[in-house]
């Protein structure tokens, strides 16, 4: 009996030898753990969440620099910015909690567009439309051509996608003169893409025209939101 019960305790003892030593050893190591599964972006990082994050900090107006994708200075100070402006961290950091603030899923690379996603043939066809339409003007101007497109998908006189409202007849000169084919710029390439990831430079225009070649008189009843570069984007 004595045997039995020595018995029983030395295996108690073993169980809860074993449990203490699980217990440490997951604290000790799940900081580890988690600093592994952490994703950063910082100085000098390229990808597509770094160029996520710079068109976010564009349109919030934290950012003024290029959307190129790299992670540079400009970059590094409008994350500190925004850091500072959200109670964040000021590190010029992206971590965890700034992409959240952000509202960016470091594991999706899907720009977002009238219906949430887009594809790669929306982003090709309204990159060339920019470039037709508003090659060589501000960059702003150019982001804003491409809002106006998206802004009459969800406009019910105006077809659905990307592509019907481009192709609707006689709505764009860049359709009938030639132009959506010319030489594509990269500028026209990022602006497409900072329009179909909610960027609208317009204030929310459905109409656009350059006065100095415009032919059509009703296009000046459009109610004006603002002019930008040589365009005045309207209602």
């Amino acid at each position: 009996m004595k045997k039995l019960l020595s018995r029983f305790k030395k295996e108690i003892i073993c169980t809860l030898v074993i449990i203490f030593t699980y217990i440490a050893t997951s604290i000790w190591i799940l900081p580890y753990g988690n600093a592994i599964k952490a994703v950063s972006y910082y100085y000098g990082s390229k990808g597509d969440i770094v160029y996520t994050i710079q068109s976010k900090l564009k349109s919030w107006y934290y950012y003024d620099g290029d959307i190129d994708g790299i992670y540079g200075y400009k970059t590094f100070t409008a994350v500190k910015k925004f850091q500072g402006k959200n109670g964040l961290k000021v590190d010029g950091v992206v971590g965890n909690s700034t992409l959240n603030a952000l509202g960016i899923n470091a594991g999706s690379k899907v720009y977002a567009s009238s219906k949430n996603t887009s594809t790669n043939q929306d982003v090709t066809l309204l990159a060339r439309l920019i470039n037709g339409e508003a090659r060589g003007e501000p960059y702003e101007g150019q982001v804003a051509v491409g809002a106006v497109v998206l802004n009459r998908t969800r406009d019910p006189k105006f077809p659905s996608t990307v592509a019907g409202v481009i192709y609707q007849p006689g709505a764009f000169t860049a359709i009938v003169d030639g132009q959506i084919h010319a030489n594509l710029e990269q500028s026209s390439i990022n602006a497409a893409r900072d329009a179909l990831n909610g960027w609208d430079p317009s204030g929310g225009a459905i109409y656009y025209f350059n006065p100095a070649t415009a032919t059509s008189k009703w296009i000046w009843s459009r109610p004006l939101i603002k002019i930008i570069g040589k365009h005045r984007f309207c209602k």
